[in-house]
């Protein structure tokens, strides 16, 4: 199922629906499509519209303010793009940069994606101990970030140049 980009009325990214659920908000004129695919377009009895990309509500919606976006193990792998933090093959698991066994937590900057073959050599020891440098430095993306990484990387090239893009 694709997922649609949701903005605020203020062009903020709020979230990512189902399709299903972005085409209602349309037709129940509770926002307005900003970008849709090229091709693609959804018909019914007495419907024709392009398949939504990137919506925007109407209406402002006061959202809580969140400073920092939620860890996951799949958010780690989306941020990462499914690539070995140690060699750059896909990656399968989460490796803890400092192990849990030495203290290591569950964060954006102690986690990095790995394949299950490093994974599993790196074991219970820093990067350093194993004698496995890192390919790229483990970061923290913004809430903003994270949600427009989950999009997935051939969705988000293909986003409109005015939305920010994440770090790296």
């Amino acid at each position: 199922m694709r997922d649609t980009l949701v903005l605020n009325a203020s062009f903020e990214p709020l979230s990512t629906v189902t399709l299903n659920r972005a085409v209602i908000l349309v037709l129940q004129d509770k926002a307005v499509v900003e970008q849709a695919h090229p091709e693609l377009r959804m018909r019914g009895a007495a419907l024709d519209i392009p398949v939504p990309r990137v919506i925007r509500l109407c209406r402002y919606v006061r959202v809580p303010f969140r400073r920092q976006a939620p860890w996951s193990r799949r958010g780690v792998l989306v941020r990462d793009r499914h690539r070995c933090a140690y060699c750059g093959r896909r990656a399968t698991t989460v490796d803890h940069v400092v192990p849990r066994a030495q203290g290591g937590q569950d964060s954006w900057l102690n986690t990095v994606a790995s394949c299950a073959e490093d994974n599993h050599r790196k074991a219970a020891r820093t990067p350093e101990q194993a004698g496995m440098p890192l390919l790229r430095q483990p970061f923290e993306p913004t809430p903003a970030d994270a949600m427009l990484l989950a999009l997935g990387q051939d969705d988000f090239e293909s986003l409109p140049e005015w939305l920010a893009q994440p770090a790296a």
